[in-house]
């Protein structure tokens, strides 16, 4: 069954463009090494800040990918443009 992982947080309008490339870099690394990458969508809410829906072929398969984590050079740096981040997992129930 399908799962996404919905991260929030804020990014400062002045990094938006670096965020945005380094995000990049960080989704192809992880489809380089991990499987099961289905979609990368990112929204820029009403309020000004960030909801992230990164699509999984199944939940194994995110897990595999977070708990490797460590070994993507791309995590910290672009972490470190955002603020008050957070994340939640589901499973896909219905796609129209």
């Amino acid at each position: 069954m399908p799962v996404v992982r919905a991260h929030t947080y804020a990014v400062e309008p002045a990094d938006v463009e670096e965020f945005l490339a380094r995000r990049a870099s960080l989704i192809g690394t992880v489809r380089e090494t991990q499987p099961g990458l289905t979609r990368a969508l990112l929204l820029r809410l009403e309020d000004g800040t960030y909801c992230d829906i990164w699509h999984w072929e199944t939940a194994a398969q995110m897990a595999a990918a977070f708990a490797a984590i460590d070994t993507f050079p791309e995590v910290a740096p672009t972490m470190a443009l955002t603020r008050d981040a957070t994340a939640r997992n589901g499973h896909l129930v219905d796609e129209r």
